[in-house]
């Protein structure tokens, strides 16, 4: 399964940034050693439902320790039986924009 989740504290810095905390719980998720990807809205991983799960949960236990209160969303594509589809599924669009 793959699953894209933002995740964000509800404290912030003086500019109002969330980075710090993000950055923390996007170390979880890499220290993991499940492939993963993070852009500018959320941050993907893949591996079973267990196991990314539980990432997950540590990267909201890691934010809960400085923060009051933490804002998480996921959304997931599970697909049993298939690997790989983190890049898999880019490449495929990318074929198709490319024609092949």
């Amino acid at each position: 399964m793959i699953v894209a989740f933002s995740i964000s504290p509800s404290s912030r810095d003086d500019s109002g940034s969330v980075s710090e905390g993000v950055a923390r719980a996007v170390q979880v998720v890499r220290d993991s050693g499940l492939p993963n990807e993070t852009n500018s809205m959320f941050t993907n991983i893949e591996g079973e439902w267990d196991e990314v799960m539980a990432v997950i949960k540590r990267a909201v236990d890691v934010l809960a320790e400085t923060s009051p209160r933490v804002s998480l969303v996921l959304k997931a594509d599970i697909r049993p039986g298939y690997e790989g589809q983190l890049t898999a599924k880019v490449e495929r669009v990318e074929e198709a924009l490319r024609g092949d």
